[in-house]
């Protein structure tokens, strides 16, 4: 180990060893918890939080009320170690959201790290995570869960579990109003249909905000949001042994364009000399640009050290449809979404279809308990952009004429999965799981626009994966205090590529793909539509093995060592692009085929509670070696024909890293009256190999070893307190006030480290009462406008001639939502 883990060890361990000796010490004081234990169900059991083996961080529905939990990047900011990016390919919306679990960074929004589970059953995306607007909690599970949550579970998983309805009648409304026309309803009711044997649960939700900014030329807001859902559980128990449920959800998210800022790396002017875009360069590095396939060296001005604030006209954006728009989105051919099913103007249309059901059976007097769990998801967006992120359809830019880069991108994701699993547990010292699952997923998507809409879509080739697994789970206490945990899960994934459309050199659409002879990737030849071109067969045994130790009824320490992987993948979409492209994405290491990428973890912990129960703490410590990781690559090169600058995007296994942290949350219980939470984490990444093109052609630098990991934060902290008791002279009334600060420390934009994002610190205020069964509390977000970006990503200064477009010249960034002030009121009944 080198000596920064040798340190952190240390102090990992001298605190768990001083923690321990102080609990040992009061164990005769401990009482139970003020408030009651927190149960989770991370290992597909129900269990006290601070009894699981592994570091779980538990949002409860408590918690997304009182803190104004309403979306993922509020999740984030309450959760240490977690961070949501947003920011790809010039967009920074929510059509591509990346969960991002220390530090472990996923390549593109189809492969991700950490998966996202309701109830156990997987989702096809995060967007369904804040659709259930009143769960009992979210779980985020850090580290490798291969045996209990199957694939894509490389960093770990974020399960959120629903509130069951039983035998009373319960409702809630809700109307939330603040600044910018922010408001939500919402409205639920449950209880039952046949008293102690069939019960529901519906929920119904509306929401919309307009954005924080405005285009300083047109005066439309940018990051205008809206959403509405409705989701229904049924929980039926004709026996008293016999659980069956079924939940399902819809949702459709309606945005307007985004608020994504532009730093230039160089000066747009229009005709007039009016600065579009500001140079903000302040630094230059000697790097290369590929022509014919061959380095060409070219000094290239860029940003260092912390962003800038926007400048000159950013952010900007066209919001308004020309009637080239109009006739490019009414344009169905080529498209996955056509007509009403597509995005009608600038922004997002997203709709989101999940169902699962549920089958546990508990069989009298074995201790054996049979479950089922089968889901399946259907989730479609539609977006439509300004891809140059400044309004240039009524300036004459360099070059001459107007300008406008407008760009579609469409997807439909949908999959079924199915598990099944057998679960022991008699009370005794063993407590075995065995199952078996399946998990079918397939991807359609196409993109297209630019200047004068030269780039006409077309439906790019389908890929799916399919995953069997096997897996397991034994534990067994010895002598009160000692538990030892095996788990492993086995698991085939087998992945396909098909051909898609493309457009011949007239533009007509053409329902195949012609591969030139030059490719050294696949055979010369015409594919037409659905043609298999690639299949791959990967097996891999994923283990974890915890040794948990209780020091005392209130005090457990654990270690663990545990295997992750996450499946590959296929790019295609290359093969299209003129023969030197090719060339020249395939001596990068752009291949068809992916292989997996794998993950060894190792962690040891330490939970319990102090002072009487009155504090709680969870203490973990963790190193793991990433390898094979898959990165995203984007190679820019000039056409030798046509000299037109060609842009290429795939994926490849080009990196390793070692990741290492230290996390803690705590929650004290001061007083009746006083409820102080803390948490803080160090998540860091050090490259050891890491090959990625575009910042290479932009610094010259080809090896990135030493350095962190772009687009996650090293640092980050939450810290509550909570005032409340009950009202005097008044009979069920109660009131609260209560300020939570969160603090992010900022993320690089490339692997060479030479720009990052200020540090973020976010503090929001809430107060409110209740009487009887009505609430009322006002809220502040963002207290002290705090405009830290939320995201940042490495991208091109598009202009008239492209004449910037071989090597990244500007940099886009997520606008933080400002200062938001508002009240909410509810009605329970």
């Amino acid at each position: 180990m080198s000596r920064k883990i040798f340190i952190s060890g240390s102090m990992l361990c001298s605190a768990i060893a001083l923690i321990s000796t102080s609990a040992f010490a009061q164990a005769a004081a401990d009482t139970d918890s003020p408030g009651g234990d927190i149960v989770v169900t991370a290992r597909k059991r129900s269990e006290d939080v601070l009894k699981t083996p592994i570091t779980v961080s538990v949002v409860t529905s408590e918690d997304i009320a009182k803190r104004g939990i309403t979306s993922l990047s509020d999740l984030a900011t309450n959760t240490p170690g977690v961070t949501i990016n947003n920011n790809s390919s010039g967009r920074a919306d929510r059509s591509f959201q990346q969960i991002i679990l220390r530090g472990f960074v996923p390549s593109t929004s189809l492969s991700t790290t950490a998966s996202t589970f309701i109830d156990g059953a997987p989702v096809a995306s995060p967007t369904a995570l804040t659709s259930i607007t009143d769960p009992a909690r979210i779980e985020v599970l850090k580290g490798p869960q291969s045996a209990y949550f199957g694939r894509n579970t490389f960093a770990g998983a974020v399960n959120v579990v629903n509130k069951e309805p039983g035998n009373e009648w319960h409702g809630m409304a809700s109307a939330m109003g603040g600044s910018r026309s922010n408001y939500r309803f919402h409205a639920d009711i449950e209880g039952p249909i046949i008293k102690d044997g069939l019960f529901f649960r519906l929920n119904g939700d509306l929401f919309s905000k307009d954005g924080s900014y405005r285009d300083p030329l047109t005066g439309d807001t940018l990051g205008d949001q809206s959403s509405k859902s409705v989701s229904g559980l049924i929980v039926a128990k004709p026996t008293s042994s016999l659980t069956l449920k079924v939940f399902g959800i819809y949702s459709q998210d309606n945005d307007g364009p985004a608020a994504t800022g532009l730093l230039g790396t160089r000066s747009v002017t229009d005709s007039n000399g009016q600065t579009v875009v500001a140079n903000q360069s302040n630094c230059s590095f000697n790097g290369y640009f590929f022509v014919s396939g061959v380095k060409t060296p070219s000094v290239n001005p860029t940003l260092c050290g912390v962003t800038p604030g926007v400048a000159g006209l950013s952010p900007s954006s066209n919001t308004r449809l020309t009637d080239g728009d109009r006739a490019f989105l009414a344009d169905g051919t080529g498209r996955v979404f056509a007509g009403k099913d597509g995005v009608q103007g600038y922004g997002l249309l997203r709709r989101f279809y999940h169902i699962h059901g549920n089958i546990d059976w508990e069989i009298p007097d074995t201790g054996v308990t049979l479950s089922s769990i089968t889901a399946m998801n259907r989730e479609g967006y539609s977006t439509f952009v300004d891809l140059d992120n400044y309004n240039s359809v009524n300036v004459a830019a360099v070059g001459g004429g107007s300008y406008n880069y407008p760009f579609l991108v469409e997807r439909r994701n949908s999959d079924f999965s199915q598990e099944v699993r057998a679960a022991f547990d008699n009370g005794g010292p063993l407590k075995a799981t065995v199952g078996a699952s399946y998990l079918n997923n397939w991807v359609t998507s196409d993109l297209g626009g630019g200047p004068g809409y030269a780039i006409r879509p077309t439906v790019a080739g389908k890929t799916q994966s399919r995953t069997k697994g096997a897996f397991f789970a034994l534990s067994y206490k010895f002598f009160d205090k000692l538990t030892l945990n095996a788990e492993g899960r086995y698991q085939i994934d087998t992945l396909y590529a098909f051909a898609g459309q493309s457009r011949n050199s007239a533009g007509a659409l053409v329902q195949g793909i012609n591969v030139p002879a030059t490719s050294a990737t696949l055979a010369p030849g015409f594919y037409s539509v659905g043609t298999l071109l690639a299949r791959q067969t990967y097996k891999n045994f994923l283990p974890r093995v915890i040794a948990q130790y209780e020091f005392s009824p209130y005090t457990m320490i654990y270690a663990s060592w545990s295997k992750g992987v996450n499946p590959g993948g296929f790019n295609t979409s290359f093969l299209t692009a003129p023969p030197a492209t090719i060339a020249i994405a395939e001596s990068q290491g752009v291949r068809i085929t992916v292989r997996p990428e794998k993950v060894t973890n190792y962690e040891i912990g330490i939970k319990g509670k102090l002072l009487g129960g009155r504090l709680r703490y969870a203490l973990d410590g963790y190193f793991a070696q990433w390898r094979d990781q898959i990165n995203s690559l984007a190679i820019a090169g000039n056409d030798p024909v046509t000299g037109v600058p060609q842009l290429v995007q795939g994926t490849a296994n080009t990196g390793n890293a070692d990741m290492k942290g230290i996390e803690l949350e705590t929650t004290y219980v001061a007083s009746d009256l006083i409820t102080l939470n803390g948490a803080v984490s160090m998540n860091d990444s050090k490259i050891l190999t890491y090959r990625f093109p575009t910042t290479s052609q932009l610094t010259g630098v080809e090896n990135f070893a030493g350095n962190q990991l772009p687009f996650t934060s090293k640092w980050s902290a939450t810290a509550g307190i909570q005032f409340g008791g009950e009202m005097r002279n008044m009979d069920n009334a109660s009131w609260f006030a209560r300020a939570d600060y969160a603090y992010k420390s900022g993320v690089y934009s490339n692997a060479a480290n030479i720009l990052r994002t200020p540090h973020f610190q976010n503090v929001n205020v809430r107060v409110g009462g209740t009487v009887g069964a009505f609430s009322l509390e006002m809220f502040i977000n963002n207290l002290f406008n705090d405009r830290a970006y939320t995201s940042i990503n490495d991208q091109f200064l598009f202009v008239p001639g492209n004449l910037y477009n071989s090597i990244n010249s500007a940099v886009n960034v997520g606008m933080r939502e400002l200062r938001t002030a508002g009240f909410q009121a509810k009605v329970k009944f």
